[in-house]
């Protein structure tokens, strides 16, 4: 079984989908954390003028003190009005922009308290527009207490993993020689951005997903795997 895990992110990037597509189960590693200026609460979308970001404001005296699962949303703005006009704006002339419009839009409607909940619900969301089917877990429902590798390890052993899929920044903190003395086998995932037809100008990657699933729709996961 190979499993990977990663942040809870907002409509994260490809690589993020292609992670998921790879592994027979995906962890949301929502107990560890909170890092500010990162993906966890922002991300990327294209417009006329360029990639601007999309940022879900969060309660931000404490949050850099908070693990993810406890970071809360500030909803004193409508910022959930403001993303979805931006989205909408700036993508309403994609080829596959009605076909998406609905489900997307829900999650606008959708008032979560907490930032793990709202990303939850767009990553499973975007998985199941693109259809890709591996179950996804929270690893605060496992009971998981240790830290960095050890943290993997006890995840992979505790639900019958034999392959961890780490990104490519693993290789930065992941102690190999664990994986070695703990019989599980280590993958690098070694993604390559495609490029695909977008709206306007010149291509730039690593937009959120929703760029890639406006503009191809149903051919979105060929582009995705670099297969179209």
């Amino acid at each position: 079984m190979i499993i990977a895990v990663h942040q809870p992110q907002y409509l994260p990037w490809l690589g993020y989908f292609d992670k998921i597509a790879r592994s027979d189960l995906f962890v949301f590693l929502d107990n560890v954390q909170y890092k500010k200026r990162e993906f966890q609460n922002r991300n990327q979308l294209k417009t006329p003028s360029g990639a601007i970001w999309l940022t879900v404001p969060v309660q931000t005296k404490r949050a850099h003190h908070q693990k993810i699962c406890d970071v809360q949303i500030d909803n004193s703005t409508d910022w959930r009005h403001k993303h979805w006009g931006t989205i909408e704006r700036n993508y309403r002339k994609a080829a596959y922009f009605f076909e998406y419009e609905s489900e997307i839009r829900a999650l606008y409607h959708f008032a979560p308290q907490k930032l793990y909940e709202l990303n939850q619900s767009c990553v499973r969301l975007l998985t199941k527009l693109l259809n890709i089917s591996t179950p996804i877990i929270l690893e605060s429902e496992l009971g998981i207490t240790s830290t960095r590798t050890e943290r993997i390890i006890d995840i992979c052993q505790k639900m019958g993993g034999t392959i961890y899929l780490s990104g490519a920044g693993g290789m930065n903190y992941l102690d190999e020689n664990r994986f070695v003395e703990t019989g599980i086998q280590l993958k690098y995932q070694n993604y390559v951005h495609p490029t695909y037809p977008q709206l306007y100008n010149d291509f730039i990657p690593y937009m959120s997903v929703i760029d890639l699933l406006f503009n191809c729709g149903v051919d979105s996961m060929k582009f995705l795997k670099g297969k179209a």
